[in-house]
């Protein structure tokens, strides 16, 4: 049965801006805290001086996060309006050029040379900048940078994901700290891994197995290096 046209369709890569930033400061927030209080605590530190550690990771990384984040779109942005500065002016002072180069484009993406011109010249005529920015440059309303919502995003779940490690100091043992902290931000990160690979239509199997290895050996090495400083203090 052929599709309606007027059958909606909600595309995975409409969510790549605000995912991204999602998984990554969720992710982030889970093992650099995990792993600081997992070093903190295998240098027999004591259970206040492990908690005061743990919330200090916990709002550095999530103010660091955001202004990460913010600075790096921000950087793609200012790169895309440039480029779109540039599409504008070339529309204008050359536009037989540039309508040439656009029936190229689609040339050279199949089309055959009479039917590429038609498109180009229908696509110019109702928004040539968008069809450039599109097809030339590689840029749409989907994948488009937005600082701020990155910057709110990885905030937020690095802070969620913060929280998550945090929460174990104060319902473990103290003699088994190390262990439950370790266990459970394992399986936080599985977790994590298996709902951004379903939410991005990945591989739920391999998201899930990415992230708790890398997880796993963060927790070890500073675990390691805790041992080892605490040892020589």
């Amino acid at each position: 049965m052929p599709r309606s046209l007027s059958h909606p369709e909600n595309h995975l890569v409409a969510r790549i801006g605000w995912l991204r930033a999602a998984v990554l400061g969720a992710n982030d927030g889970i093992v650099s805290t995990a792993s600081l209080i997992v070093g903190v605590a295998a240098s027999a530190a004591a259970t206040p001086e492990i908690v005061i550690a743990g919330v200090a990771g916990l709002v550095a990384g999530a103010m660091s996060m955001a202004a990460g984040e913010y600075v790096s779109v921000s950087s793609q942005s200012d790169t895309e309006n440039a480029d779109l500065a540039r599409e504008t002016a070339e529309l204008r002072d050359d536009p037989s050029g540039e309508l040439e180069e656009l029936t190229q484009i689609y040339v050279g993406r199949g089309l055959e040379l009479s039917l590429a011109r038609q498109v180009a010249t229908q696509l110019t005529a109702r928004d040539a900048l968008g069809a450039h920015a599109r097809d030339e440059l590689g840029i749409s309303e989907v994948t488009a940078a937005r600082p701020v919502q990155a910057a709110l995003t990885s905030a937020a779940t690095f802070a969620v994901g913060a929280a998550m490690p945090l929460l174990m100091v104060f319902v473990a043992p103290a003699d088994l700290l190390i262990v439950f902290v370790s266990g459970a931000s394992l399986v936080f990160l599985a977790f994590l891994g298996a709902i951004g690979a379903k939410t991005g239509g990945a591989n739920v199997w391999r998201g899930t197995a990415r992230v708790a290895f890398w997880g796993a050996a963060a927790m070890a090495l500073t675990a390691g290096i805790g041992a080892l400083f605490g040892q020589t203090i």
